[in-house]
């Protein structure tokens, strides 16, 4: 039956609510199946044990939907469960123009600050059509369905009120171009690490607190990054090429860095990594990890030395969005369906060319800039701002342990 077809026809809603437990689905239906109605729209939702079942379903002909109405109360309480039956004419109200889904990642989520989610998405005049929760740990996670405000009027109002609320928000667009986007490009240091590669190098050097404070200022946007970089580099030179493996061996993956690269694999996506640091440690995270793209600037070494010295093109923060474009073209993805993730100034131009920019864990300037900010030391919460839960991501862990069993 067409949506002209229903908008006048006689209908109940049908609600069932109580202890959940399996067939109570399949029971409802087959009391409404006695009576030869048609279904319009269903709902099921299920919170801590405790059901609710909506049915929208044509109303009986012939004059049975009192009969109805007595006989699903009756099923009802043969179950333990309570029903409520309401007449009305047609299908739901249309949702409004504009489909959005607000994303929040709380630690924890308390009812204050969903409150004030839940009033700002109002006052731009959207209306919360459904919630879903994506994960409970390591953050707590939801999503809402939003319809009647545009993505970014909501952007706008939500992300003022992202840090007074205590949470991380990110608003997308609802529809299928979500799950579409295939290349995600991380920055390295303080991202998917949790050091300063260069810091690691100079602790080596016995320069660590003046590479510190270089590499400080530039990350906040005080100091241009091409300058900075040679100015630290240059801290090197005279150091042993073989300080490269200890370099390796010291760095610190940032937690839950190899569950968001594993999990978007498995989904299809390509993830590559742009960084100030060094080619010396980007390749051999691009080996280990299993990564598409690796791109870093280039220490120079000459006779087992470093010179002080670095070669080759510079990455730098116009160099960083330059790799995005390159690398989306390499891979067939447009840059609308493109994820960055950086903590630094450097990353801005790349995070703002991307279809989503993370700031992740960032300087204030980036946060400010950036699509959404995300503030828990757990990178793999990057996965629910693309709509992935974490029973997804445990049952993918779940089939490949399976896999490799078998």
């Amino acid at each position: 039956m067409s949506a002209s077809q229903t908008s006048d026809v006689p209908t109940l809603l049908v609600k069932i609510f109580g202890r959940d437990r399996p067939g109570l689905t399949a029971g409802l239906f087959d009391t409404l199946a006695a009576y030869s109605v048609d279904v319009v729209d269903i709902e099921q939702v299920v919170t801590r044990g405790r059901i609710t079942l909506c049915a929208l379903v044509t109303e009986p002909s012939h004059g049975l939907a009192g009969d109805l109405r007595v006989t699903v109360h009756g099923w009802a309480q043969s179950m333990k469960m309570q029903a409520e039956i309401i007449s009305g004419h047609g299908d739901n109200r249309p949702r409004g123009v504009g489909r959005s889904l607000v994303t929040v990642l709380g630690h924890p989520l308390t009812a204050e600050s969903t409150a004030g989610i839940a009033s700002r998405i109002t006052a731009v005049g959207g209306n919360i059509d459904r919630i879903f929760r994506l994960a409970k740990y390591p953050v707590t996670a939801v999503e809402f369905a939003v319809s009647g405000a545009s993505t970014e009027a909501l952007r706008t109002e939500l992300a003022t009120a992202s840090a007074s609320l205590g949470v991380d928000i990110a608003v997308v667009s609802a529809g299928l171009h979500r799950r579409a986007q295939r290349l995600v490009v991380m920055d390295v240091d303080s991202t998917l690490i949790q050091d300063e590669v260069i810091e690691l190098f100079a602790a080596h050097a016995g320069c660590e607190k003046q590479v510190a404070e270089v590499t400080a200022a530039a990350m906040g946007g005080e100091l241009d990054f091409e300058q900075s970089l040679h100015a630290r580099v240059a801290l090197l030179a005279g150091l042993d090429a073989s300080v490269v493996e200890k370099v390796r061996s010291e760095v610190r993956l940032t937690p839950g860095a190899r569950t968001l690269i594993r999990t978007l694999k498995r989904l299809g996506y390509q993830v590559g990594v742009v960084s100030g640091g060094f080619t010396q440690v980007t390749d051999d995270l691009k080996e280990r990890l299993g990564l598409d793209f690796a791109q870093a600037n280039t220490l120079e070494i000459v006779d087992g030395k470093l010179t002080g010295r670095v070669t080759g093109e510079i990455v730098d923060r116009a160099g960083k969005a330059r790799l995005l474009r390159r690398f989306a073209a390499e891979a067939g993805v447009p840059l609308s369906q493109t994820v960055a993730i950086g903590d630094g100034a450097n990353d801005l131009d790349m995070l703002n060319a991307a279809g989503l920019g993370v700031a992740f864990n960032a300087k204030p300037v980036v946060r400010e800039a950036a699509h959404t900010a995300v503030n828990v030391p757990f990178l793999d919460t990057v996965l629910y701002l693309l709509g992935v839960t974490r029973d997804e991501v445990e049952a993918a862990d779940i089939h490949d342990e399976d896999s490799v069993q078998v």
